[in-house]
């Protein structure tokens, strides 16, 4: 249960003073709320911007270009004729010089009521020069003594939507700030000298009435505040998590090294140190009487996959079962092939589950789990449905976690409990290195393992930039190398966020390269029916066709060391990560391999900056960290399409400092109070609360 003092800020948005229902609905749309927006999004919607209206020149003084305003007396009105569409001028001066004020379609009457001949007035806005001539067109602000005297000499400037005013969002700001409840300080007052912040409640106060352009600064010490409550009520919910999770006692999984020894000395290849270091660390875990949750992430091709194989044979060594949930089928079925092919004499039973799992097969498949007869299974969501249950699962690993919510990762984890036994331990594995600000921001709730060195044999990947217009010149460099066997993924852009559009560019391309290349190029989509997808992939691994066009379904895990060319369009349009995922789809055989970042230009200075680091390194690390630093971290991590808790308040990467700080007091507080009781644990209920980390609070109840 919300404690009743925040009741005020649950209430409709539609409530405030100059809302209503229409401009409510305007709000739902500009926060994304399909439920209704509520005081809490007006509130958390702070300034982009600021207009210093705080110049004050004289006429003659004032520089052009710029936001003034000016004391001016009303001197002449010239409307234009009955019939003409030219624009009423009004002629307004001091005793330096003179301006014309300019306004198009405009309504007579109100000009006039506002700007009497011979009145004083105060005109703010910005001040051209047009033939010569100062001007003004349509000013901000056309002012008596009394509407001077109430003008903010800064103006906050918020991000809209279509139909709602700036005025509108101030005014809802206003009341949204009357409601805020009188809330008992949550920090430790150490934290809070340290960096010399205001409350709560000042800081709102501060950001949505700035008093100088600097105020909307991540630096300025209200943003700061307001960052460091929302990344301290993230941390503390992770830090809560974590406790609850290490509470529940695990059951040790001893294995005793035969299976993984026999997988081990077939390979035609070495573990690298950091394989090693990671199975080192994860059978430390898996051995411990404490449940294990922990990160396992790589750059591309750093083999992950290896490393959750022998994790799950250690487990099956002891007696156990294992599970690997994969977002997407096309990646379940990919892991079980490797798997198979890794696993290939060792004595281990593998089974893939994915919706497409029907009948009889899926039934023998379920039973083989109940039974304990399989040893591990391979398989999307469909994994954690109520009817699949396990003989004694000791380990369940999720891939590209960040696809998943908490929820389905903890709901995998529990199947152990399905037995009567303990929760399994959870390794969680991600293929997008992840800069470390977010791996503390989203998964501080785990330890971490991380893959660093490629395996041997990967070789260097060449990247070019090429515009769109030169695409003949690339077909026709494509044909000899068609002509001699090579195989090229050509990968279409993403439309709009539209997986409808993205298929029609996929299928406009794939038509073009067949009149050119026929058979010999496949496509693949997500729209296509499961079976229809294996069999262009399928198709494409054998070299019955060479070319395979795609759209981003093929961006994660997808396997053919024979393809060593790589076509990205229109890669203006993807983010640094995902460039970096798609190339690594290249390069993982005997070929040379090439990739070419096909662009439409003229580039942005983002785009410009995201090729030319494509360029330059292939180090995942380095480039997820420039991706964070351009694009912000609800999109590094996909958080706007997979639920995330993207930040509304703090800014990462500039406000990373205040993280470690965040973490440090969540880390104290679930040491000395993780229970959350007395006044302070009050406190900080309402904290997590507010920042609608209430899940931390149920695991509170339920533990």
């Amino acid at each position: 249960m919300r404690p009743s003092l925040l009741n005020p800020l649950f209430a409709p948005a539609a409530s405030l003073p100059g809302v209503g229902p229409k401009t409510g609905k305007l709000l739902d749309r500009l926060f994304g709320a399909p439920d209704g927006a509520r005081i809490l999004d007006v509130l958390f919607h702070l300034p982009t911007a600021t207009i210093d209206r705080r110049n004050r020149p004289k006429i003659a003084d004032a520089p052009i270009g710029s936001v003034v305003t000016l004391e001016v007396t009303v001197v002449d009105h010239r409307a234009p004729g009955p019939r003409s569409k030219g624009p009423y001028r009004v002629l307004v001066e001091d005793d330096t010089g003179d301006v014309q004020l300019v306004f198009f379609l405009a309504n007579h009457q109100w000009i006039e009521k506002s700007l009497p001949i011979g009145a004083k007035r105060w005109i703010s806005g910005k001040l051209e020069l047009w033939d010569g001539h100062r001007q003004m067109v349509h000013p901000d602000r056309v002012l008596d003594a009394e509407g001077f005297a109430r003008m903010d000499p800064v103006e906050p400037v918020y991000a809209l939507t279509e139909g709602l005013f700036p005025k509108v969002l101030v005014k809802a700001a206003g009341g949204a700030l009357a409601r805020l409840p009188d809330l008992p300080e949550w920090h430790d007052q150490g934290v809070l000298g340290f960096k010399s912040l205001p409350s709560f409640a000042q800081a709102l106060n501060a950001a949505h009435r700035p008093e100088t352009p600097e105020a909307t600064s991540p630096d300025d010490p209200a943003r700061q505040r307001l960052a460091l409550d929302e990344l301290f009520a993230n941390q503390l919910a992770l830090a809560l998590t974590r406790a609850q999770m290490t509470r529940s006692k695990g059951s040790p999984s001893r294995g005793d090294g035969r299976i993984s020894e026999r997988i081990a000395a077939a390979l035609p290849f070495s573990l690298t140190a950091s394989q090693q270091q990671a199975l080192v660390e994860i059978r430390a875990d898996l051995a411990s009487p404490n449940r294990m949750l922990r990160l396992l992430q790589g750059d591309v091709g750093s083999g992950k996959t290896l490393v959750a194989l022998l994790a799950m044979a250690s487990v099956v060594e002891a007696g156990r079962q294992a599970a690997l949930m994969a977002p997407t089928e096309i990646l379940a079925r990919q892991h079980f092939s490797a798997l198979n092919a890794f696993a290939r004499g060792s004595g281990l039973t593998l089974a893939l589950l994915t919706g497409r799992e029907k009948g009889a097969a899926r039934a023998k498949v379920v039973d083989g789990l109940k039974d304990g007869s399989l040893n591990i299974a391979v398989g999307t969501h469909a994994l954690f449905q109520e009817s699949v249950a396990f003989a004694d699962l000791g380990l369940a690993i999720v891939d590209e976690q960040h696809r998943f919510g908490v929820h389905q990762r903890l709901a995998l984890g529990d199947k152990g409990q399905t037995s009567g036994g303990q929760p399994a331990d959870i390794l969680v594995m991600t293929a997008t290195p992840i800069p470390r600000t977010l791996v503390l921001t989203y998964f501080g709730d785990m330890d971490v393992s991380t893959l660093r060195e490629k395996p041997a044999g990967r070789r260097p990947i060449e990247t070019r930039a090429l515009p769109v217009e030169r695409i003949g010149e690339l077909v026709e460099r494509l044909r000899p190398a068609i002509a001699a066997g090579a195989r090229a993924f050509w990968v279409c852009p993403l439309v709009e966020e539209s997986e409808t559009l993205d298929v029609a560019a996929a299928q406009e391309r794939y038509i073009h390269l067949r009149d050119i290349f026929g058979d010999k190029v496949g496509l693949v989509h997500g729209k296509m029916k499961g079976a229809e997808k294996d069999s262009a992939m399928a198709a494409f691994a054998a070299g019955t066709t060479q070319i395979l066009v795609a759209t981003t379904v093929i961006e994660v895990g997808v396997d053919v060391p024979q393809a060593s060319i790589m076509v990205i369009e229109h890669s203006e349009r993807f983010g640094l990560a995902q460039l970096h995922q798609l190339r690594g789809r290249v390069g993982r055989g005997e070929a040379k391999s090439s990739c070419v970042l096909l662009y439409k230009g003229p580039l942005g200075e983002t785009a410009k900056a995201r090729i030319a680091i494509m360029r330059e390194t292939e180090d995942g690390f380095r480039i997820a960290e420039e991706d964070l630093r351009l694009r912000g971290e609800g999109e590094v991590l996909g958080a706007r399409q997979s639920g995330l808790p993207g930040f509304k308040l703090a800014e990462l990467p500039a406000h990373a400092a205040l993280l470690a700080l965040a973490r440090r007091e969540a880390l104290k507080v679930v040491e000395d109070n993780s229970k959350l009781s007395g006044p302070r644990g009050e406190a900080l209920r309402l904290l997590l609360n507010i920042f609608e980390r209430a899940e931390a609070i149920r695991l509170l109840g339920a533990g």
